[in-house]
């Protein structure tokens, strides 16, 4: 019987679950049902870092072997990696490292909405659409730390080549100098005097492939890496790419 104070009774809840999901709860004998309330009280009341590790254990192995079947999905990721001149490969290595980091990433965004890891998780391992987020994830992150090591006139230069400038430089290029200046990555000195500006423009930055994975989970949440990868592989010109324009020396850079 559904309690008038109670919206989310027995009955809504698994109405919520996918029909075998559904199907099993109920059919689970009395002593079942204690292992599986002890596994839901263990997950509510640990720390999202753990949540993340315990998700990342407990469905990694599956995931993989999913995500290596969508042969599709895969290419389309690959063919913009070698577009951006990425040299990552798609291995199952990459893709179990890769799946963790999700889970580690959306643990950090889960600190602004708790219950973001565990939905993250269920969503990805129920629905095949939801599985290609990760590979979103995967091309978003790759672009993002590219866009980590360039220097500021690179980005200028990346920038020009946009379609929505504005868009571009407020959703990812000002965030990751933002990053750069905070960090002393980057420290302009004497902005406005033309040769000091010249001095930190060309800079290129300095950082460890783990600094650099730590700064981008850091400066964006796991959304807004998705959503960009997600575009690229929907649109390639979503990010008009020259490699050669780009990091074309700078003349004046040499002095």
């Amino acid at each position: 019987m559904t309690h008038p104070l109670h919206p989310d009774s027995i009955e809504n809840i698994l109405q919520k679950l996918p029909p075998e999901a559904k199907s099993w709860a109920e059919s689970l004998p009395w002593n079942q049902r204690r292992y599986v309330l002890s596994l839901c009280h263990l997950l509510c009341a640990a720390a999202s870092e753990v949540r993340a590790e315990f998700l990342d254990e407990y469905t990694a192995n599956g995931l993989i072997s999913k995500l290596v079947e969508n042969q599709e999905i895969r290419q389309k990721v690959k063919l913009n990696l070698d577009r951006f001149q990425i040299k990552t490969e798609l291995t199952e290595i990459v893709l179990r490292n890769y799946i963790r980091q999700f889970y580690i990433h959306s643990a950090q965004d889960s600190r602004i909405k708790p219950d973001l890891i565990l939905e993250s998780a269920l969503r990805v391992v129920a629905s095949t659409e939801e599985r290609n987020h990760i590979y979103n994830y995967i091309l978003g992150f790759e672009i993002i730390k590219l866009l980590f090591r360039m220097s500021w006139l690179q980005h200028e230069r990346l920038y020009r080549l946009q379609r929505n400038q504005e868009e571009f430089i407020t959703l990812y290029l000002k965030p990751i100098q933002q990053t750069h200046r905070l960090n002393q990555i980057i420290v302009p000195r004497d902005e406005k005097l033309f040769f000091a500006r010249r001095d930190y423009f060309v800079q290129m930055p300095e950082v460890s492939e783990k600094k650099l994975t730590e700064l981008a989970i850091a400066t964006f949440t796991t959304d807004i890496i998705s959503n960009f990868g997600f575009s690229v592989i929907r649109h390639p010109d979503a990010i008009v790419y020259d490699h050669d324009y780009i990091f074309e020396i700078d003349p004046e850079a040499v002095f």
